[in-house]
């Protein structure tokens, strides 16, 4: 089964479940954003990626000039452990890590939260790859891809018990879109995955497709 099979699986099962106001709040916020320009504004393929220093989710700290020196690297972004559609895509890249990284590639996470919660004990644990926090999403700005809530958006996602406010560090408002890319050795975008809606997100056989068109790491 694919990514976005498992995706569009979750997406029937659980969305027509939710109380009817809950669901036109965020039917339209999904409508508003795509509205947006967003994802057309955002760092696409050809641009140069924006250097990052973060912590990881055990206390380390990664650098993206540190990556690229020892070959290309896949960058996503995610919104945060409390969505299910992103734990949907992690666990899907976990899967392909060992395929990612025989092509010579370096595959990191980046979410708005603080380290303590970008994972649950059981993911820190599985996830042979490193998760870092972009608290304020300043790294996701820089990208061209974060985004504020809407209030009433921010009210349904409180009422389901997301505590946006502790986990993102105090940044409760601040999203980035889901994206994914690849950028080569020189800090060059090679291949660019975004959306504006979080239940679509990269394949990793896509992902894995646009590795296998770059020249061989130095």
């Amino acid at each position: 089964m694919s990514l976005q099979e498992e995706l569009t699986t979750l997406l029937r099962t659980g969305f027509p479940h939710l109380p009817d106001a809950a669901r036109e709040v965020m039917e339209r916020a999904a409508r508003d954003l795509a509205a947006s320009g967003l994802a057309g504004r955002a760092l696409q393929t050809g641009d140069t990626a924006p250097r990052f220093s973060l912590p990881t989710a055990t206390g380390d700290t990664v650098t993206l000039d540190a990556l690229l020196s020892a070959g290309p690297v896949v960058l996503t972004f995610y919104r945060g452990a409390w969505c299910p559609y992103c734990n949907l895509a992690l666990r899907a890249l976990q899967r392909h890590h060992s395929d990612i990284t025989a092509r010579g590639a370096q595959l990191v996470a980046i979410s708005p939260q603080i380290p303590d919660e970008s994972l649950t004990l059981t993911e820190k644990h599985s996830l042979a790859f490193d998760v870092l926090s972009d608290l304020g999403s300043d790294t996701a700005k820089q990208f061209g891809i974060s985004f504020d809530l809407p209030d009433d958006l921010a009210v349904v996602y409180e009422s389901f018990g997301f505590d946006l406010q502790r986990v993102n560090g105090g940044h409760p408002r601040t999203l980035p879109l889901p994206a994914t890319y690849v950028i080569d050795q020189d800090g060059t975008i090679r291949w660019t995955f975004l959306d504006t809606d979080y239940t679509t997100r990269a394949e990793p056989t896509d992902i894995l497709a646009a590795l296998d068109t770059l020249p061989s790491p130095h």
